[in-house]
């Protein structure tokens, strides 16, 4: 199943520590949804802001077992269409964290991100995005 992957999940060591072995890496955006970093991080919808992530292939029985983890055992499912760099469009599945779940702050979290998103050279509108949960 296609996966869209926007937070720490972005990084293929943590998914592989995590029993994921995902396959087909792309960068993607997600049009009309803006990040948020509470606790953890999740996807709200937002008309005309933009949200980068990475889309992955990812075996079925193994993002069951991902989202079973009692950390992430809040994050629901939804189908969204994210367009990767080469302008193709494609339905994936995202995992958010519903908006009344989200609370508190993170800056450890917020900072890893923002470290993740540098080296997977994201534009640098978003990573300052990233850099107001911290700074």
């Amino acid at each position: 199943m296609q996966v869209f992957f926007y937070g720490l999940f972005m990084d293929e060591d943590i998914l592989s520590k995590n029993g994921v072995n995902p396959s087909n890496p792309r960068v993607g955006v997600l049009k009309d949804y803006t990040l948020k970093i509470g606790n953890r991080a999740s996807l709200l919808p937002s008309k005309n802001d933009e949200a980068y992530g990475i889309l992955m292939e990812v075996e079925d029985q193994e993002i069951t077992g991902l989202y079973a983890e009692k950390s992430v055992a809040d994050y629901i499912p939804e189908v969204v269409t994210v367009t990767t760099n080469s302008g193709d469009e494609i339905n994936a599945t995202c995992y958010n964290l519903p908006l009344e779940m989200l609370s508190g702050t993170n800056e450890q979290y917020a900072k890893s991100l923002h470290q993740l998103a540098l080296r997977l050279n994201f534009p640098t509108n978003y990573l300052n995005k990233i850099k107001e949960f911290y700074s």
